[in-house]
């Protein structure tokens, strides 16, 4: 199945969106948190500074490796919606549509956020 150019570029954004709502984004931190050691260090000026490790080993620490790489996270991501567009597109077409949208609305966002602070 062949995409069109509107399709790729819908699809591309849906793919950013999602693995950054995965990856980066605070409401998914509780879907994160099974996955990672966290580490309190204080730092020179005293203040403490929270990191988080994936688990050592298992299944556990391999889903920890692969949610702290945005690029791994992200060719799962495109493996999922690119196969629900093609396979149940009743479905997904809807999906990707919000996402699509919602990653505009965050490049945008980021791209004003970026004139605030020049």
């Amino acid at each position: 199945m062949q995409l069109t150019f509107i399709e790729l570029i819908a699809l591309g954004l849906a793919i950013f969106r999602l693995t950054h709502l995965i990856v980066f984004d605070k409401i998914t931190e509780f879907l994160r948190a099974p996955f990672f050691d966290e580490y309190v260090e204080v730092e020179e000026n005293g203040e403490e500074a929270i990191y988080l490790s994936p688990k050592k080993s298992g299944l556990k620490g391999f889903i920890g490796e692969l949610l702290s790489c945005y690029w791994c996270t992200g060719i799962w991501v495109s493996g999922f919606l690119y196969g629900g567009y093609f396979f149940l597109p009743l479905y997904f077409v809807p999906l990707i549509t919000l996402l699509a949208v919602a990653g505009i609305a965050a490049l945008l966002e980021a791209r004003v956020q970026s004139w605030k602070t020049d």
